[in-house]
C-alpha cells in the first residue's frame, strides 16, 4: 500500500495523434524547410518530454520553449535536435547555453555578449536566433535596427548567428491587414540580413516568421523555417482554413459519475441558485471542477457526453464537483464514464468549442486542463 491511488479524473494524451498532426502541417511546407515545434507550457498541457518525444518519431529536429529551465528538462529527457530558448536568458544563465548545447532568442547586445563569453569558456559556439518585432508589439528590436544589431553581434565568437525570427499578432484571420504589414516588416528584416553578408558572409541564418495560423493561411510566409504550437496538438489555430486537413485532437479529458440524484422541478442547483429544474430531474453529481481547469465559466453552458450522449452541465461549477442533467439518458450509475473533452460514442466534445463557450482560446483552455489532472500518454 506504498503506492499512491490514481485521480478518477485523467487526461489521455495521443502520440500518434501528435506524430500525424506533425507530419500533415509539415506537409504544408516545402520539402527543405524545417518544422519547429513549440512544446512550451508543458507542451500546452499535453507534457513536455512526451509531446517532444512523439514530434521527434515523426521526424522533428527543432523545439521551441518559452525559458531555460524547459529547455534543461527537455535535454535531461533525452531530446536530441535543436532546442530555442525564445524568451532569451537572464544574466547568470548563459553558462546553461553551451553546457547543455541550446539555442537562444536575443534582442539585446549584452545577452549576445554574455553568451559569446559563454561558449568562448566552453569552447564552442552558442546558436542564437535574433528576435524582430514586426508587428506583434511584444519582444524584439525594431525592424529598422536589423543591421546595426546583427552587425553588433555577428562577429562575436563563442556566438553563431542562427536564426532571425518575428511573429503574427492575427494570422488566424487572414483576412486582417497587419498580416501584410508584418510580411513587408520582415521583408525589410531580410534586406537588412542581406546588406550584412556583403561583410559578414559566414551569416547563414533561418528566417522564421510562420506559426501555425500562418503555415495554413499565408503560405508567403512559410520562409526558411516554420514553427508550430496549437496545429500539433490537433486544435484549429482561430479561424484558420485547413481546408481537407484532417488535425486529430490529442487530449481527452475523462471524469466519471460520483453520484445521480433525482430532484423535483423547481429545485436550485449549486451556488447561487443560477440553474432552476424546470422538470422532475436527474442530477449527475461529476468529481470535477475549476482546481482541475474545468472553469467556472463554462456553467450552464457546456456540456460533457454520458452513455454516448451529450449531458448539459447545470448549475454553478464549483473548485471540486459540478452537475450534468441526465434526465434524458436512460441507466446512468455511479462510475460511470463521463467526457469532459473528446469522443464517446459517435458525440464529441472539442477543446475549441469549451474554448468559445468559456470566452476564452484552446490555448489556454488545454494548459489548465493538461496541467491540473493525473496524465497519461497513449500510443
Amino acid at each position: 500500500m506504498n503506492a499512491l491511488p490514481d485521480s478518477v479524473n485523467r487526461v489521455w494524451v495521443s502520440a500518434g495523434a501528435l506524430k500525424a498532426n506533425y507530419r500533415l502541417v509539415r506537409s504544408l511546407l516545402p520539402p527543405d524547410t524545417p518544422l519547429l515545434a513549440m512544446v512550451k507550457a508543458d507542451g500546452y498541457g499535453h507534457g513536455m518530454a512526451d509531446a517532444a518525444t512523439a514530434f521527434a518519431a515523426a521526424g522533428c529536429r527543432h523545439f521551441g520553449v518559452a525559458e531555460l529551465l524547459e529547455a534543461v528538462r527537455l535535454r535531461e529527457a533525452g531530446i536530441d535536435g535543436e532546442i530555442v530558448v525564445m524568451d532569451g536568458l537572464w544574466p547568470g544563465q548563459e553558462e546553461y547555453f553551451p553546457r547543455h548545447s541550446l539555442s537562444a532568442a536575443v534582442f539585446f547586445v549584452d545577452s549576445a555578449r554574455l553568451l559569446s563569453a559563454a561558449g568562448q569558456s566552453c569552447g564552442r559556439r552558442v546558436p542564437v536566433h535574433i528576435k524582430v518585432d514586426c508587428g506583434m508589439t511584444r519582444l524584439g528590436i525594431r525592424p529598422e535596427d536589423t543591421l546595426t544589431f546583427v552587425q553588433a553581434i555577428g562577429q562575436l565568437p563563442g556566438i553563431e548567428v542562427a536564426g532571425l525570427f518575428a511573429h503574427f499578432p492575427e494570422a488566424d484571420s487572414p483576412e486582417k491587414p497587419s498580416n501584410r504589414q508584418v510580411c513587408d516588416n520582415f521583408a525589410q528584416v531580410r534586406a537588412a540580413l542581406a546588406e550584412a553578408r556583403t561583410t559578414m558572409p559566414q551569416l547563414s541564418p533561418r528566417c522564421h516568421l510562420a506559426n501555425s495560423g500562418a503555415i495554413f493561411n499565408l503560405p508567403m510566409a512559410h520562409g526558411d523555417m516554420a514553427r508550430s504550437g496549437i496545429a500539433l496538438y490537433g486544435c484549429a489555430p482561430g479561424h484558420a482554413v485547413i481546408g481537407g486537413a484532417a488535425l486529430q485532437p490529442a487530449m481527452r479529458f475523462v471524469s466519471r459519475v460520483l453520484q445521480v440524484k433525482d430532484v423535483p422541478a423547481g429545485r436550485g442547483v449549486s451556488y447561487g441558485h443560477t440553474f432552476v429544474t424546470t422538470r422532475p430531474s436527474r442530477l449527475a453529481v461529476l468529481p470535477v471542477g475549476y482546481e482541475d481547469g474545468y472553469q467556472r465559466a463554462l456553467s450552464n453552458k457546456a456540456s460533457v457526453l454520458i452513455s454516448g450522449r451529450r449531458a448539459p452541465i447545470v448549475g454553478r461549477i464549483c473548485m471540486n464537483l459540478c452537475m450534468a442533467d441526465v434526465t434524458g439518458i436512460a441507466e446512468v450509475s455511479t462510475g460511470d464514464e463521463v467526457v469532459l473533452i473528446g469522443r464517446q460514442g459517435n458525440e464529441w466534445v472539442s477543446a475549441d468549442e469549451l474554448a468559445a463557450q468559456a470566452g476564452t482560446i484552446s490555448y489556454e483552455l488545454l494548459c489548465m486542463i493538461g496541467n491540473n489532472n493525473q496524465r497519461e500518454m497513449l500510443s
